[in-house]
């Protein structure tokens, strides 16, 4: 089976590594993003997916825009492929890719479609708080992520879940459910997707890493392990990464161990009238900081000062002699 491969991120890299490894596919190509300047020295770099391809001496193609690339277009035709995969491309493909292939394009999406349609479905699924997910494979089509299905993976979103650990386990499961796919190809019927009940996981706008601490501790919570490890608030006039929290309160007593279980009726016997969101309520010795939300006690468990490593909240108090009474945001 002769493939093009279409990806970019590291979530892409363990099915394109499965296709490599078996010999009953022939990956003739990869289309990935452009090079982008990333890191801290913002150098020109490579997508995760061509160092991956380049080390397997892959021909690659990296279109700025390859709806627009009619150079592209015509290589890829040449290709004669039997399938093309994409995983996490990060374009739209026109239907004259589409029809390039003999036996159409598969795509592996990160949620259990119709819901999470986008560009992050992991990560708002986090953010959303639900308590399950998954992978489908589908054949692609024009519109986004609105393909007739093929088969899916289910898998549980505990509260400890952050959008990296969970994409990691997505990943590895998708390229599995990839290699089923495409040897069952044939005895698989294509299930259409219900629009009416599709929900949509845009891009992450730079916006949303910042804590507004006005929000539930839950909802905080959520969107910390969600759009890991960006979420950014104010300590001192000065940029700190919020890494790992753990929401306190009765609704999520029985989650906790019994070093957090106990500090639920310490928060619930101070007075905290004149306290406004973002203070720091309680220094919980060992586990980190206790911080007021617009519903509910925070615990900070893990953090980033601007310039330097991640550290534990406790870390962060004793470093910084944090005290009872500060404020963040």
């Amino acid at each position: 089976m002769r493939i093009v491969f279409f990806g970019t991120p590291q979530f892409a890299i363990p099915t394109l590594e499965r296709l490599l490894s078996e010999s009953r596919f022939e990956v003739v190509g990869v289309v990935t993003q452009p090079d982008k300047n990333r890191g801290r020295g913002n150098k020109l770099s490579p997508s995760p997916i061509k160092e991956v391809a380049t080390a397997h001496q892959v021909p690659i193609w990296q279109p700025a825009r390859i709806k627009k690339d009619p150079e592209t277009i015509e290589a890829l035709r040449q290709l004669t492929a039997d399938i093309f995969v994409v995983v996490a491309y990060g374009q739209i493909l026109s239907q004259e890719i589409l029809d390039l292939p003999k036996s159409g394009c598969i795509n592996v999406h990160g949620s259990l479609l119709p819901e999470y349609r986008g560009a992050a479905p992991i990560q708002r699924c986090v953010t959303d708080g639900v308590n399950r997910t998954g992978i489908t494979t589908m054949l692609m089509d024009a519109g986004m992520d609105t393909g007739a299905m093929l088969l899916k993976y289910e898998t549980s979103v505990s509260l400890w879940d952050n959008a990296d650990r969970l994409a990691t386990k997505l990943a590895i499961e998708g390229a599995n459910l990839l290699i089923e796919t495409l040897v069952d190809l044939d005895r698989i019927t294509p299930t259409l997707q219900e629009h009416l009940a599709a929900t949509s996981a845009p891009p992450i706008q730079k916006s949303e890493y910042t804590i507004d601490w006005t929000r539930s501790n839950i909802s905080l919570h959520n969107r910390v392990r969600g759009f890991y490890p960006n979420c950014v608030t104010t300590f001192r006039a000065q940029p700190l990464k919020i890494m790992s929290t753990v929401p306190l309160g009765r609704d999520f007593q029985a989650d906790l161990p019994p070093e957090m279980q106990q500090l639920i009726p310490e928060l619930e016997s101070l007075d905290l009238s004149s306290s406004v969101p973002g203070t720091v309520v309680k220094i919980a010795k060992g586990l980190g900081f206790i911080v007021q939300t617009g519903s509910g006690y925070l615990l900070i468990r893990e953090v980033q000062l601007s310039g330097k490593r991640s550290q534990s909240g406790t870390d962060l108090v004793n470093g910084m002699r944090l005290a009872v009474g500060e404020l963040l945001g």
